[in-house]
């Protein structure tokens, strides 16, 4: 592995050996190969090179269009983009990516964030903002009854799956203060009568 140009890191995380282990091998293999050290470096060029066309790809395709690759695409070339940025965000999970991807991948903001988070993200801010709306234009909080429909089901269900995340302690701080700030009174809800 070291020889086709692989860090001692990412063999550590691909192997599951303790990264001193590694080493101790890598050592004494270059002591026995005299070549394996110029071996390891001139293969580790050429396995960077694809890696920095794929960055290349993925920049241009979020400076072109403003968003990240989809496995969802129907052109070939951009699924593969995906799957390879899919893999990057493993690797960098892991530890194990290179400095020189990762260099060029901070350029993108929040290329970190899997697409799937972003997108609960967006349709929380919409809920959200529904049912601002909804309580602004004069009803009282939502139901979710089954016997309710329409939009009132929908944001009745929304915000009783938000009050349950906050009472066992589920649901995120910036999430608790943004229906404090756009909502107060969330908490409580419609007043027995």
């Amino acid at each position: 592995m070291y020889r086709r140009g692989l860090s001692r890191k990412k063999i550590a995380g691909l192997t599951g050996a303790p990264s001193s282990t590694v080493e101790d091998h890598i050592a004494l293999a270059k002591a026995l190969d005299p070549d394996l050290r110029s071996e390891h470096e001139a293969a580790g060029e050429s396995a960077a090179t694809p890696g920095m066309k794929r960055l290349r790809a993925v920049l241009a395709m979020v400076e072109a269009t403003g968003r990240y690759p989809s496995r969802n695409a129907d052109d070939e070339s951009e699924r593969k983009l995906a799957a390879w940025l899919r893999r990057r965000r493993r690797d960098a999970d892991a530890g194990i990516l290179d400095p020189a991807i990762r260099d060029g991948l901070a350029l993108l903001p929040d290329w970190q964030r899997r697409p799937r988070d972003v997108a609960h993200e967006a349709k929380w801010r919409e809920r959200l903002a529904a049912l601002v709306t909804y309580r602004a234009s004069g009803h009282d909080w939502p139901r979710s009854k089954a016997s309710i429909s329409g939009e009132e089901h929908e944001l009745g269900v929304w915000l009783r799956t938000q009050r349950f995340k906050e009472r066992r302690g589920k649901l995120s701080p910036k999430k608790a203060e943004a229906l404090d700030a756009a909502l107060p009174g969330w908490r409580v809800g419609r007043k027995k009568r």
